[in-house]
Parts: C-alpha cells; structure tokens; sequence
C-alpha cells in the first residue's frame, strides 16, 4: 500500500486554550496545594533558644515577661533573689568580683543546659557570654578583679563554653545612665543602692 505523504506548513494562526471554568473540586485542590507549599518547614517549627541582653537596668527582665506572656514562650530569669553574693558585692567590691562572677558562670551554664534540654522555646534574662566579654573584664580593667583570677575566670569560661550552644536570637537592649539609675531605684532593691557610676557606664 501506497503511504500516504503528509505536508506541515507555517501557519500565522495563534492557539488559544480555553480555560475550563474552575470547580469546587478544582479549587480545593488548589488552595491545597498553595498550604503544602508554603507550610513551615520541621527546622522552623524547632524549638528556639532566644536572649536578651543589655546594661543594668535596661528592662531585660520587663521585656523577657512580655514576651514569654505573648508568645507563650517558657522564661528563664537571672539569678538575682537567691544569689548569696551580690550583697557583698556591691559593698565590697574587689574583695566579691571573682566570687559573683564565678557564681554567675555556674548558674548560666546550669541554665542553658536545662534549655536545651526541655524542648521548648525559652527566651531567657542575660546570658553566659555578657559576664565573660562585659562584666569581667570591666572589673579587671578597674582594679576591681585581679589579673590571677581575672585569667583564672576567662580559662574556665573557655572550657565551659565548648559544652554549649549560643542563643538562636540575641536582643540588645540600651539606656543612657540617667534612665538606668531611675529604673534602678524604682525597682527597689536595697544592695543596688550603693552601685558605682562608673560600673554602670561600662556595663
């Protein structure tokens, strides 16, 4: 049998396709489809591990309550109300420096590993690395820590360090001193009555 040949030619025509009109059916899985798209993703939805941080008396302990209340996040407070050294402290200052920082170092490494562990998202009042790059060094560079044990604290902070993880999120809060003074006073704790000016300004 002959085969039967076939010509194709150019043409200027233009196709249109005709849209079908959109179903129920049709929508659903469209609206679907766009859920499955932009849904969290499982490293999103996974706990989170956020800080705040900044001088005394900044508001960290304010804005950490807001938030924990707003987002329903699990707050983790500084140890301030069962510190056995603060009162010391801030009478005597160079004697109490290494014994606070110390404590401090402790408690916050106490504190993140617990929050890592629970789990959960936490946002959390002042962390581990503001005592070992702020506090310490400005009581060193006061004569208010000693070189031996200003040396000792950076070693063991070093250490420590390896066995945790920085916060996801670090929020910097700042005042002038006049606003930390004021906010001091009106929280009323008696051993911060006698704390120094110039601890304040470089912390």
């Amino acid at each position: 049998m002959a085969s039967k040949s076939i010509s194709l030619r150019k043409t200027n025509t233009t196709s249109t396709v005709k849209s079908e009109p959109t179903t129920k059916s049709t929508a659903k899985a469209a609206t679907v489809k766009s859920t499955e798209k932009y849904a969290p993703t499982k490293k999103q939805l996974a706990p989170l591990h956020i800080a705040i941080a900044g001088n005394i008396g900044a508001g960290k302990t304010t804005l950490t309550n807001l938030l924990a209340k707003n987002m329903k996040w699990e707050a983790h407070y500084e140890d301030v109300d069962d510190n056995p050294y603060l009162n010391d402290f801030y009478e005597d200052m160079q004697r109490w420096s290494f014994n606070l920082q110390i404590y401090f170092l402790n408690s916050r490494f106490e504190q993140i590993a617990k929050i890592r562990q629970s789990g959960k998202t936490v946002i959390q009042d002042r962390t581990i690395y503001e005592d070992a790059h702020i506090f310490a060094p400005n009581l060193h560079s006061m004569g208010l820590m000693t070189t031996r044990d200003f040396n000792n604290y950076q070693s063991l902070f070093s250490v420590m360090t390896k066995f945790v993880s920085p916060p996801d999120l670090l929020i910097y809060l700042r005042a002038s001193v006049p606003t930390l003074v004021n906010q001091i006073s009106r929280r009323g704790r008696d051993y911060e009555n006698s704390i120094r000016i110039d601890y304040l300004e470089t912390s």
